[in-house]
Formats: structure tokens, C-alpha cells, sequence
């Protein structure tokens, strides 16, 4: 290392080294949960192939499970801002094509963090209660996206003032999950994927009856 990186190292502030960290070991740790599964995922190597000594990530996380747990909230909230991003202003079906649209790139371009993020949020069904309320949340805002879309179609007049706008973001919601498993289960068959993303476009705008 030259004398201007280890100046440069020295000058990092502690909120600094610890971000940097953080994101070697979330690398680390969705390379290994990628190759090993979360089973095979031991936090001594996690910070061993992130760069750092055997027991790091066990100080900085304690437990597997508040590792797994930093993994999807770290994810999960890069993907809320890639969707406000894509959706902007957009309302009723417009948003709602715009966020497939977002999602489709989002899990066939993201790789490995994506893939790791959602072997996750189907692993929240165990007992790790943290993983399970994190996961939660994150449904719940999704949710709660799709419905203010909707529910904004309709003050604009675009959508049925009389469709339930809460069953059709939990219609949406599982099927954008269904979609990520037919993803897991066959990632190599991306024109499947997109096809899917397509297909669910359509029949969303179908459901929701776009008046104009």
C-alpha cells in the first residue's frame, strides 16, 4: 500500500471504517449465502472473505441471524429507493407498470444481492423472529405503495372509484413473490422472467379497469 492510501486509511473516520466494513462483509456474506447456502454460512468466513479477521463479524453482528437480518434491511431499502426512482410521479397504473418494470431489472440485473435478499425472505419463515418483523415491514411498505398508487388513480378519476384497492396490492404483492420464486428456482431463464413481468402488467390493468 502506498503512503497516500495509509494516509487516507488513517483519515477515515470511525463512522467511516465501520461503513466500509459493513459493506465488504454484506459482500462477503451474499457471495457465500449465494455459493453455500444460509445453512453453510458461517460468520468466521464471512469475515475471513470480506478481508477481515475470523471474529469481526461476530463482534459486529453477534449472531447469523442479526447478519441475515442487516442483509435484507440493507437491500430492502436500496430497492424502495430504486422504485421511488422509477415510479416518480407517476399514479394508478402507470406506477404500478413502472414499478414491474423496476422489479423485472431489479432481480434479472442485481445478481447476487438480489438473489441473496430473497433466499432471505423466504428463510423469514423460520424462527429468527428479527429476520421475520424486518421482512414484514418491508411487505407492509410495498403494500402500502401499491394502495396510495391506486388509491391516487382513483382521486384522479382513472381508476373505479369502486375497486378495493387494498385486495388488489395484496393480489400484486403475491404475485411479484411468486414471480421471485419461479426467479430462484430458474435464474438462467430471464426471457421467462420477463415474461412473467409482462404477463402481470396486463392482468393488472385488467383487474384494476382503466377508465381513460
Amino acid at each position: 500500500m502506498n503512503a497516500v492510501a495509509l494516509i487516507d486509511k488513517d483519515r477515515r473516520t470511525q463512522a467511516e471504517r465501520t461503513a466500509l466494513s459493513d459493506a465488504r462483509m454484506l459482500d462477503a456474506a451474499v457471495e457465500l449465502i449465494c455459493a453455500k447456502g444460509t445453512i453453510k454460512t458461517t460468520l468466521k468466513e464471512v469475515g475471513v472473505v470480506a478481508g477481515y479477521s475470523r471474529g469481526l463479524a461476530s463482534h459486529r453482528f453477534g449472531t447469523k441471524d442479526q447478519l441475515f437480518t442487516f442483509i435484507v434491511r440493507s437491500v430492502g431499502e436500496l430497492w424502495l429507493k430504486e422504485l421511488s426512482l422509477a415510479v416518480k410521479e407517476e399514479v394508478g397504473v402507470n406506477a404500478i407498470g413502472a414499478a414491474i418494470d423496476a422489479h423485472q431489472a431489479f432481480i434479472t440485473q442485481g445478481a447476487n444481492n438480489i438473489r441473496a435478499f430473497y433466499i432471505l425472505w423466504f428463510n423469514s419463515i423460520g424462527p429468527d423472529r428479527g429476520l421475520r418483523e424486518v421482512v414484514a415491514n418491508i411487505h407492509l411498505r410495498r403494500q402500502k405503495d401499491v394502495e396510495s398508487w391506486i388509491q391516487k388513480g382513483i382521486a384522479n378519476k382513472e381508476l373505479c372509484a369502486t375497486i378495493d384497492y387494498q385486495g388488489a396490492a395484496q393480489n400484486f404483492c403475491a404475485a411479484i413473490i411468486g414471480i421471485v420464486y419461479q426467479w430462484l428456482a430458474d435464474p438462467e431463464n430471464v426471457e421467462r422472467i420477463k415474461e412473467l413481468h409482462t404477463i402481470l402488467k396486463a392482468q393488472t390493468t385488467l383487474a384494476l379497469g382503466k377508465t381513460h
